[in-house]
């Protein structure tokens, strides 16, 4: 398994230990997923004007990955509220 897969199994480890297993709607998992991709937009710009890291994009770009992995978990238990 690559690093990137890795890291984003240990996000949703995390993830999981903060929220416990959450089972959103279809809609709200887009809403959480949007502000994720807002937060790894916000990195990419930093970086390019000097602020920022690559590794806080590829952080982001790791949470962007979780939540979508936590989405496709709450549809395959069937769930969400």
């Amino acid at each position: 398994m690559s690093k990137a897969l890795i890291d984003v199994e240990v996000e949703r480890m995390r993830q999981d230990a903060i929220w416990g297993i959450q089972n959103h709607c279809p809609a709200d998992w887009l809403m959480i997923l949007g502000e994720e991709v807002g937060e790894a937009n916000k990195a990419a710009v930093e970086h390019k004007f000097g602020k920022g890291s690559l590794a806080d994009y590829r952080k982001e770009l790791i949470h962007v990955a979780s939540v979508a992995v936590a989405a496709v978990e709450c549809l395959d238990r069937g769930e969400w509220r």
